[in-house]
């Protein structure tokens, strides 16, 4: 994962370089992380690395240093598809490393007759998976179909089909009121289907030459990759050599790189702090560590409201519980000694029943100090 390190040239930091930026900031400088987690997805610890590597060529690197200084342990990679190649996986295996990584959204179509099965099993409300065993028995592969990543990528296709439908409809036209050249008509057909890669194989052009040798441009949808993408929306595949965990626990272990990622974005969000930008290398890796430290408290939390039976998403009781303030209660006296009583305020019905459930007791007061 990557993390925003400072906007300008920063030369004051080796780590901070321009690479690829999930943020789609790339004018920012960043630093690459490599997050160490429990099986119960708790942060153990983390390193930094340059942010100008690319993904696929930090594993070996991050898999020894963290080895080197965490142990050997029955650890399992989970990785997302950017750093996924078969070299890479060839250098987990040679290791006899455990590894649960994404894949390449090409392979979907390996498993065509499985995303049309119907005995999918349900991990959670709006997502199923399906496992797949490898030939060999030595790899898993797990299919998962989520119901909201298919209505946002069905949008996102229809929005594309529609973009070039208009683009196409405007090139015929303008072929039929001027006479242009075959190649100037491809170069805009090719510009039109690049800004819209998503969709570009939903459509057919076939660009020939009239009598006279002037563009004459046609288009045709095409229904079979209609039908895939239909099909195919929303769905995704996992690869693992973890073959003794049920499809659930597969999927919530791949899941913790979802969290990691939105662990540095918990500083500006639920905590409420605004964006802090750094030069110097030792100030980056401290705010890195206020990071750390904020998911480290973001998930105790959520085990704690998992244990109390209130779900894993500890978002909602912290938005239920953020209105339980601290009030200064200041008492000036005759003889000018100022009194100062830190009172909390009285949690409603509903957050003390959070609390109760949370084992959580809040103090009427706090230390009275005398100034």
């Amino acid at each position: 994962m990557t993390s925003p390190a400072h906007t300008s040239k920063a030369r004051r930091n080796e780590l901070a370089q321009r690479g690829y930026s999930r943020d789609h900031r790339p004018d920012c400088k960043q630093v690459n992380i490599a997050l160490v987690v429990s099986r119960e997805g708790m942060p153990l610890g983390y390193q930094l690395f340059t942010g100008n590597r690319n993904d696929g060529t930090t594993l070996e690197e991050i898999v020894k240093r963290i080895e080197r200084l965490y142990g050997k342990a029955h650890r399992i990679w989970v990785l997302d598809r950017g750093m996924v190649s078969e070299e890479n996986v060839r250098f987990l295996k040679e290791g006899k490393r455990r590894y649960i990584v994404g894949t390449p959204k090409g392979m979907l179509k390996r498993f065509e007759g499985e995303l049309r099965a119907k005995d999918w099993h349900q991990v959670r409300e709006g997502l199923e998976v399906r496992l797949c065993p490898a030939p060999g028995g030595e790899e898993v592969f797990l299919l998962c179909r989520s119901a909201q990543r298919k209505e946002k990528e069905q949008a996102m296709h229809e929005r594309f089909e529609k973009r070039l439908e208009e683009g196409l409809e405007k090139i015929v036209a303008s072929c039929a009121k001027r006479k242009q050249l075959p190649a100037a008509v491809g170069q805009r057909v090719g510009r039109l289907l690049g800004k819209n890669s998503r969709a570009a194989g939903a459509f057919e052009v076939k660009i020939d030459p009239d009598t006279d040798g002037f563009a004459k441009c046609q288009w045709k949808r095409i229904d079979r990759w209609r039908e895939w993408a239909r099909l195919s929306e929303g769905c995704y595949v996992l690869r693992s050599n973890v073959t003794d965990w049920s499809p659930e626990e597969l999927w919530r272990a791949y899941m913790q790189l979802t969290e990691a990622e939105a662990a540095f974005r918990i500083q500006k969000t639920d905590l409420q702090l605004r964006p802090i930008w750094h030069q110097k290398q030792e100030r980056v890796e401290a705010h890195i560590l206020v990071c750390f430290l904020a998911f480290v408290l973001w998930k105790t939390l959520a085990q704690l409201c998992q244990r109390a039976g209130l779900g894993n998403e500890p978002r909602k009781v912290f938005q239920e519980l953020a209105d339980i303030t601290l009030v200064d209660v200041v008492l000036p006296t005759r003889n000018g000694v100022i009194i100062r009583k830190h009172c909390i305020s009285r949690p409603t019905e509903h957050q003390a029943i959070l609390l109760q459930h949370l084992n959580l007791h809040l103090p009427n007061s706090l230390e009275m100090a005398q100034v």
